[in-house]
């Protein structure tokens, strides 16, 4: 419902609600395990794409080759998209099968 305000010239204006804004919906992306892409080469996309410390993109690239899949990190939709076009492209380049998959983060929703 509108909010109606009577100023000094006699007008009546009208003042509408502001809508909230939403948070954009958040994805993880996954990086996944395999048994050809190097420890190293996994350090480094962490490092250099995902902006990871080198001691947390160890953390993640060993819990990736015990447990076969973890998150390099959460994004919107078009930042996940691309990081992953990227690790792609540097992962084809050098000839490594390294996977990176996106999902939904349901604990980033409103």
């Amino acid at each position: 419902m509108a909010e109606k305000f009577d100023n000094d010239s006699g007008v009546v204006t009208e003042q509408k609600p502001q809508k909230k804004l939403k948070r954009p919906r958040m994805y993880r992306v996954l990086l996944h395990n395999d048994d050809y892409t190097t420890r190293e080469f996994v350090v480094d996309v962490l490092m250099g794409v995902f902006h990871h410390s080198e001691s947390k993109a160890t953390e993640i690239m060993l819990h990736v080759h015990y447990t076969g899949v973890g998150v390099a990190g959460v994004f919107t939709r078009e930042v996940a998209e691309t990081k992953i076009a990227i690790v792609d492209n540097l992962a084809r380049e050098r000839e490594y099968p390294l996977r990176l998959t996106m999902e939904p983060d349901e604990h980033h929703e409103d």
